[in-house]
C-alpha cells in the first residue's frame, strides 16, 4: 500500500499528492482559505509520506525564521565589510 493510510475508496494518486505538497507551504504560512486548508489537513491525516514532508518543511521554515532574526557576530560583520570593499576596489580597478 506504498506507505499511505487510505481506504481503497480514498486512494490518492501520486499526482494528487504532488498537488497537496505544493499547498503545504501555503498551509504553513496560513495563506489558504478554509476549504483548501481543510482539504490539505484531511489529506495529511491520511497520508504518512505527505505528513512527513509537511513536518520537515515546517521545521525548515522555523529554523530559517529563527536564523534570520539573529545578527552575525561583530567580528564576522567586520570581515565581510572588509571583503566587500576589496571586491568593490577590484571591480572598479580591473
Amino acid at each position: 500500500m506504498n506507505g499511505h493510510r487510505h481506504d481503497a475508496a480514498d486512494e490518492v494518486t501520486p499526482a494528487e499528492c504532488a498537488d497537496f505538497l505544493e499547498q503545504i507551504v501555503y498551509l504553513i504560512d496560513n495563506e489558504l482559505d478554509d476549504d483548501d486548508r481543510a482539504a490539505v489537513r484531511k489529506h495529511l491525516d491520511t497520508c504518512n509520506p505527505c505528513l512527513a514532508k509537511y513536518d520537515l518543511q515546517r521545521t525548515v521554515k522555523e529554523v530559517v525564521a529563527r536564523s534570520c532574526s539573529e545578527s552575525a557576530p561583530g567580528d564576522l560583520r567586520a570581515k565581510i565589510m572588509v571583503r566587500l570593499e576589496q571586491v568593490r576596489v577590484e571591480i572598479a580597478n580591473p
